[in-house]
């Protein structure tokens, strides 16, 4: 049994998360935002919002195509498990048994468990990885094992502490390439997602589909305009970050990884891949199994991956209890796609929180502006909350709010230091849609596409 959202439930929690994810995109002005749910054993919800092409103006849309980056290592680690269930690797297996050329090297001693959890004290990027700026290429097949056999690489001994290393999972790529006679992205194509039947998604960038890639871009922080950043080949380093992607394909793919699923690997591999080897830092922090980051939203462990590409933030993540994938894609160094995918099982949880409410209450929900700024009315699980759209967790402070008669609302949850006990004072127009709304705290809102600054606070000549 889990507690996952009956049909209702989710598709106010779907209808509420597109209404934030559009709002905040603005908002944060992200170029793009590219968005999707599993749940319900389908792909539930895909949507995009902003530009592809900030200076072509080219409308984003849940078919462009991301650079999903260390998602890859999701795909490295999969292949991995199902080359052992197949007889043809062991976890236990010795680097240099598959990569002869580290025999008597720094790394060559150590396990694919090792490099899988990042437990083998590798060196991250080594000591000139420039190439994360573009300012030349990713190393090739011949750079990767010079930097291998560099005494250099080996950081601290293996299994001290949990050290992140895209170097490690590069090493994967040439060990599945040694296990499988056939090149790292030709084999996690046909073993992974070609089998999946995913279109959408693919180990390495592919030229001939540029038209179909978004554009990525740098951070606010060092210029007034954001700079556009190429696409480029990560070449030896596809197994750690080569990837990309849509969020549709990517839940799609994420969704293979719950439990029953044996498209690509039985319970009891996912089951090694899901389990924590190594706090990444603080107790409270997040975990790292053999590919997949285990962290904690709310009061649940969920699994998946990040991935940081220059001008790409992308984020999934899996509820395997309530059987939920979403993953976000931002198309901007500094993307928040983490709080975004956070986001959506936030919303669950509020939206499950309580017993499912009864009655008509969609005609009270809308997004409201006065001065000091806007503020949401959402119907989740049933029942009414005061929200902010603006904040990067709209759950963060939820105000609950009961009807009390048919045009006004009461406060009925939230700190003490809101408007505990006070009431939302609705009027509403001939068709029944909300023309205004006095809050709690005696201030007249009005629905924001219909809401225009006071004639004082406007900018005059």
């Amino acid at each position: 049994m889990t507690d996952a959202p009956n049909p209702q439930t989710l598709s106010e929690v779907l209808a509420y998360y597109d209404s934030w994810l559009g709002f905040y995109q603005r908002y944060q002005r992200i170029p793009g935002v590219q968005a999707a749910v599993y749940a319900g054993d389908q792909v539930a919800f895909s949507a995009a919002y902003g530009r592809a092409d900030v200076a072509g103006e080219a409308a984003l849309t849940e078919h462009h195509l991301f650079r999903i980056a260390s998602h890859s290592k999701t795909f490295t680690a999969t292949a991995v498990l199902q080359l052992v269930e197949q007889g043809k690797l062991r976890l236990d297996d010795k680097a240099g048994m598959h990569v002869t050329e580290l025999v008597g090297g720094p790394l060559g001693e150590l396990t694919l468990r090792d490099l899988l959890s990042h437990g083998g004290g590798v060196t991250r990027d080594s000591l000139e990885a420039d190439f994360w700026q573009l300012d030349r290429p990713f190393p090739d097949r011949d750079q990767l094992l010079d930097v291998l056999r560099r005494d250099t690489s080996a950081v601290l001994v293996e299994n001290e502490r949990f050290k992140y290393s895209n170097i490690g999972y590069g090493l994967l790529g040439l060990v599945i390439e040694a296990a499988t006679g056939t090149t790292y992205n030709e084999h996690v194509r046909s073993a992974i997602v070609g089998k999946l039947g995913l279109t959408d998604l693919g180990p390495e960038y592919e030229p001939d589909r540029a038209a179909d890639y978004a554009a990525g871009y740098s951070a606010h922080a060092y210029a007034d305009e954001r700079v556009r950043i190429d696409h480029v080949d990560t070449r030896a380093l596809a197994a750690a970050t080569g990837f990309y992607g849509t969020a549709r394909d990517l839940v799609g793919y994420f969704s293979a990884h719950l439990p029953g699923d044996d498209r690509l690997l039985t319970d009891a591999s996912k089951r090694q891949m899901q389990h924590p080897h190594w706090q990444t830092g603080k107790e409270t922090g997040p975990r790292y199994g053999l590919g997949l980051q285990i962290t904690k939203v709310g009061d649940r462990d969920v699994f998946g991956h990040g991935g940081g590409y220059p001008g790409h933030i992308t984020r999934s993540m899996v509820d395997p209890e309530r059987r939920i994938v979403v993953a976000v894609l931002t198309n901007a160094i500094d993307g928040p796609a983490t709080q975004l995918t956070e986001g959506l099982l936030k919303l669950v949880d509020l939206a499950t929180s309580k017993e499912r409410g009864e009655g008509d209450l969609a005609r009270f929900t809308g997004r409201f502006a006065n001065l000091w700024g806007v503020s949401d009315v959402a119907l989740l699980g049933g029942r009414l909350y005061g929200l902010d759209p603006a904040g990067s967790d709209p759950t963060a402070e939820p105000v609950l709010l009961e009807p009390d008669g048919d045009d006004v609302l009461r406060v009925t949850g939230g700190s003490g230091y809101g408007a505990y006990g006070e009431t939302y004072r609705y009027t509403f127009d001939a068709d029944g849609q909300v023309e205004t709304v006095r809050g709690a705290g005696g201030l007249i809102s009005r629905p924001l596409d219909r809401f225009t600054l006071p004639d004082r606070v406007r900018v005059t000549d």
